[in-house]
């Protein structure tokens, strides 16, 4: 089970965490109300890929997107793009909408957008359901993600 995946890469990089499930959810706002947490405080992982078997991730607050041109500037290339879903899991071995960067069958690397610092946050954990609450500050330098402004309002 891909949650289980999760929860040990978590605990292997001494991230304490704590498991939070609920029945499905439609939208940002369902999953929200779900999870008891402002949707600025869930976190999208998005799958971006650079070139061929080139991916990384882009850890995005819930009421913000990823802004190209910024995304493009602080990585220095002309081309990213959004891979469909069976490339998506292929690259990481979870579905969309429970894409985490903890747990991935390889470890891309990490883009945070800045505002999702100095709080807690919830991310994906693997399967539909299931979030895995976490303190950003402290998942960010487990993941040893790249932190910068990188989104704009949706």
């Amino acid at each position: 089970m891909s949650r289980e995946r999760v929860l040990a890469a978590l605990d292997a990089a001494g991230l304490p965490h704590r498991l939070v499930t609920h029945g499905p959810v439609r939208s940002l706002a369902e999953a929200a109300q779900a999870r008891g947490v402002h949707p600025s405080a869930i976190i999208k992982t998005l799958v971006v890929r650079r070139g061929e078997d080139d991916y990384l991730f882009v850890l995005v607050p819930g009421d913000r997107q990823i802004s190209w041109p910024k995304l493009r500037g602080l990585l220095g290339v002309n081309r990213m793009s959004l891979p469909d879903a069976a490339a998506a899991k292929e690259a990481t071995g979870y579905e969309r909408g429970t894409i985490t960067p903890f747990g991935s069958l390889r470890a891309w690397p990490v883009i945070a957008d800045e505002r999702m610092l100095g709080r807690e946050i919830s991310l994906g954990a693997g399967e539909h359901g299931a979030a895995v609450a976490v303190d950003a500050d402290a998942a960010v330098a487990a993941l040893q993600a790249t932190v910068a402004d990188v989104t704009d309002p949706e």
